[in-house]
Order: structure tokens, then sequence, then C-alpha cells
């Protein structure tokens, strides 16, 4: 089974630093396009960043200059370095696989087939 498993989410405080995890199980996901999305419950799910199969990579405005998306694809591994961490990235985070390619006007990949179930990042004042 194809599958996505993030890990290495948990509580920090304001101004600190956290790394998520996001190994792919049961495919090689070199030629993905990845990505990285949040949610809150009740509000809309977000876009973060993405990384494409050539390690061009793109941010939501909210998070550029903190956080930092990577790959190790001998690892079949996704990576998300937050830092200068603040209350309003409280959220669950996703991460997600698609087709290959950048969409420009929305920073995320065209399409995404598989996701993750998910890790809690908390961040207090």
């Amino acid at each position: 089974a194809q599958m996505l498993v993030e890990s290495g989410g948990g509580s920090v405080q304001a101004g600190g630093s956290l790394r998520v995890s996001c190994a792919a199980l049961g495919y090689n996901f070199r030629n993905y396009c990845m990505g990285w999305f949040r949610q809150v419950p009740g509000n809309k799910r977000e876009g973060v960043a993405a990384i494409d199969s050539d390690g061009s990579t793109s941010y939501s405005d909210s998070v550029k200059g903190r956080f930092t998306i990577s790959k190790d694809n001998a690892k079949n591994t996704l990576y998300l370095q937050m830092n200068s961490l603040k209350p309003e990235d409280t959220a669950m985070y996703y991460c997600a696989a698609g087709a290959s390619g950048i969409r420009q006007n929305t920073g995320q990949c065209y399409e995404y087939s598989y996701w993750g179930q998910g890790t809690q990042v908390t961040v207090s004042s």
C-alpha cells in the first residue's frame, strides 16, 4: 500500500523550532511534487510549502523566511523545518504527494494523490 506517514510534531514555546517529517511508504517519491499543509479545526486547509521533483520550492507568505521544506530522496522522506514559531502556527500539519509541477498562482503542486494522517504542532505564547 502507498502511504505517507508524518512524525515529529509536538509542543514548543513561541520562538522555538520543530522539524516534522513525512515518510513515503510503498512508492518512490523522487518523481513526485510534495507539499505541506496545515489546518485548524473550523478553518480551511492552508498550503504551507511545496517542493517539486527538481528541488524547486515554494512557500506561503505566512511562513516564508521561517520554514524550510526539503526532501531526502534516498530516505524517501520529506521534511519541514520550522523556526521562529508563533502561536498562530498551531495546527495539524499534513504532507501530500502528487504529480510533478508547482502551480504559480497557488504555490502548491498541480494535484495531490496521497495524503498523510497529520501530526499536531502546538506553539504556546
